[in-house]
């Protein structure tokens, strides 16, 4: 099948028998969503490399949620409140919407599909709330993958409801342990660094959430991290020295981003992660968390974040990463 016979979206079965929403672009990017969990599991580029990572060991078996890829956490981040870490969202069957309302953005890809999570009677139970949540996932005429997520309060009893949310994003990336030293200049740095959070206050969710101030010029890996940093910019770059990759990272709606990477001894003691995967993955999640969402009746949230790679080198100088985020 030529690229331009390819169908926008097909839906089919995945691991297990889930279904599962392909969508292709023109020129050969693609991006795969499980109707369990609403959840992105594959982001493809022209070339046909995978950008997102999404363990050897992820159990394709509700109610386990899917390890890697794009998980949703609704309504609760973490253990950040009385229900089960991340929430629910992330391990219920959606149902595609046929017919949503009209998106405030418009977007000229036919490759996009809409997806709803109404609330059972047992999530009723643990979170008395009604909600609808619409999650759009695009994929743009140039690979660029785009989640917009829209919740509503449907309540009829007058109550508002308020949650926590993030796209808990897992990135493919070469080994996050390594260095790469450019020798003509006796520099070190390290494969992989985000940059644009740098000097901004985070939490510190391996020191009782106590509040810091980041101090490097970017953030890079030599053990575990889990740290949320507030008021963040609307835009935060990964970059990946060995794949000479840029990861860019745009946001709407969602003030705060989490960076995790469980290192070797918390990856040995989950058993839906390889020993060695963590070396291979980075989270940058974009959420809401420190201050959470409220919405009376009829009231609705929406929280956006478009994901882009581009082709860089920053060791060899071609790249400037201000430029990258300073860049529209």
């Amino acid at each position: 099948m030529s690229n331009s016979e390819r169908v926008p979206v097909e839906l089919c079965k995945g691991v297990n028998g889930l279904d599962k929403v392909v969508l292709r672009e023109v020129r050969g990017s693609s991006v795969e969503v499980y109707l369990y969990g609403g959840h992105v599991t594959s982001w493809k580029n022209e070339h046909g490399e995978e950008l997102l990572f999404v363990s050897s060991k992820a159990i394709f078996k509700p109610p386990k949620p899917i390890r890697g890829g794009i998980p949703i956490c609704f309504p609760q981040f973490s253990n950040h409140g009385p229900l089960e870490p991340h929430g629910f969202a992330r391990n219920r069957i959606w149902s595609i919407d046929a017919d949503p309302p009209p998106f405030p953005t418009s977007s000229s890809s036919k490759a996009f599909i809409d997806l709803i999570l109404k609330p059972s009677e047992e999530d009723l139970k643990i979170w008395p709330h009604s909600f609808e949540f619409r999650l759009r996932v695009t994929l743009g005429p140039g690979g660029d993958l785009m989640l917009t997520s829209r919740i509503r309060n449907t309540s009829t009893d007058g109550k508002p409801f308020s949650f926590t949310f993030a796209y808990h994003t897992y990135f493919s990336v070469s080994d996050i342990s390594h260095l790469c030293a450019v020798t003509a200049y006796l520099l070190l740095f390290s494969e992989v660094r985000v940059e644009g959070l740098e000097t901004l206050d985070y939490l510190d969710n391996l020191q009782n959430k106590e509040r810091f101030t980041e101090q490097g010029d970017a953030i890079t890996f030599e053990s575990e991290v889990d740290k949320i940093y507030l008021s963040t910019p609307t835009k935060i770059a990964i970059l990946d020295h060995e794949k000479k990759r840029t990861f860019v990272i745009r946001k709407d709606g969602l003030p705060d981003a989490v960076v995790w990477n469980p290192w070797d001894k918390k990856a040995k003691a989950m058993a839906d992660f390889g020993d060695d995967e963590y070396k291979h993955m980075l989270c940058v999640e974009t959420a809401a968390v420190e201050k959470h969402i409220t919405l009376k009746p009829g009231e609705e949230w929406r929280g956006r974040q478009e994901l882009s790679a581009v082709p860089s080198s920053y060791c060899s100088g071609q790249l400037d990463p201000q430029r990258v985020l300073q860049s529209s």
